[in-house]
């Protein structure tokens, strides 16, 4: 069961919605602590005096912020609690928008609210409201002795507060050399577009999320796994440089390039795209085989065999080559 963040309301014009605030996901990443590689002993880090090396206590610690190079505003545990926004654990809806109008660059950490205290009911009319109304609330909130602006959400049959970054904190545009906006001014045909086009469509299908997996975090327990029941827990392994396969960017034609992708659109390989990335490294492999396999001399063909010679018809004109060698064609070279 997640851990509770805080119990509070949201507050919607006159009403109050008890509610509790459950963070929305779990971590699932690897976690690696840093060892001594001599002793296998895991290693910390001390709080120093950059300027004298020294150790420094925690009581000594304070916080500042530098508003010139090495100079500093100190501020205490207790100014900064009473300049913070006081925190009153409450949802306070500020307008309601349309869905589409956030951009999902706003969007940054996702929490559960659940109705509390026999609020199950002003729960419900507050999340059915919204949904037949198709909007979502931009609400403020603090957490963790922070202000944020969130997004007030409904989610099937939950309430999804989902905390936003500030205008401020989103990057423009203009930052970036990025390719002008338009078919035309970008300089993609007719042709490349529906070619990409065609692509996207063999290639869409319905949202499931629960078909892609994090490849790195299986792949390295695994791996650790495999160690400890080899009983080499402390030892380092040397590792096969990883090959290098051609990319794609070397393919300087646009259009072929897409060609070559349509009709394999579809191929949905487990664990986000770990299949397609294999066929690329066997083709790759197919091509390289047979530029190091040397030329083999052609047997004579007529013009109509030559018509229908596939890469089958290839082994099939190696086997004719062979049969031409008959004891009476051997009699012949020998009278010759």
């Amino acid at each position: 069961m997640a851990h509770m963040i805080w119990k509070g309301a949201i507050s919607f014009g006159l009403v109050h919605v008890p509610v509790q605030l459950y963070p929305a996901t779990q971590s699932e990443k690897v976690g690696f602590n840093l060892l001594d590689k001599r002793t296998i002993d895991p290693i910390g880090y001390k709080q120093i005096n950059k300027r004298t090396g020294k150790d420094v206590t925690r009581d000594n610690i304070v916080r500042g912020f530098e508003y010139e190079k090495d100079k500093y505003v100190v501020l205490s545990d207790d100014e900064i609690r009473s300049a913070n926004p006081e925190s009153t654990q409450t949802v306070d809806i500020l307008a309601f928008v349309d869905a589409p109008d956030i951009s999902f660059l706003y969007l940054d950490t996702p929490y559960f609210l659940t109705p509390d205290r026999k609020g199950e009911k002003v729960y419900a009319l507050l999340r059915e409201a919204m949904k037949a109304s198709g909007k979502i609330g931009v609400a403020s909130v603090v957490l963790h002795n922070k202000q944020h602006l969130a997004a007030l959400i409904p989610v099937g049959p939950v309430l999804a507060l989902n905390t936003l970054r500030w205008a401020a904190e989103v990057r423009d545009f203009d930052e970036f050399k990025l390719p002008a906006d338009g078919v035309k001014a970008a300089g993609v045909s007719a042709r490349e577009l529906d070619m990409a086009k065609k692509l996207i469509d063999d290639m869409s299908d319905k949202w499931d999320p629960s078909q892609y997996h994090d490849t790195f975090r299986d792949d390295i327990m695994a791996l650790v796994d495999r160690k400890i029941r080899a009983g080499k827990t402390e030892e380092i392994t040397e590792v096969e440089a990883p090959h290098e396969s051609r990319q794609s960017a070397d393919i300087l034609d646009l259009s072929d390039l897409l060609k070559r992708s349509l009709g394999r659109g579809k191929s949905k390989p487990a664990a986000g795209g770990r299949k397609r990335a294999a066929d690329d490294d066997g083709d790759e492999a197919d091509a390289d085989a047979d530029a190091e396999t040397p030329a083999r001399k052609k047997p004579r063909t007529t013009r109509s065999a030559s018509k229908t010679t596939t890469r089958a018809g290839g082994t099939s004109g190696r086997a004719s080559t062979k049969t031409s060698s008959t004891p009476a064609a051997r009699k012949r070279r020998a009278a010759a």
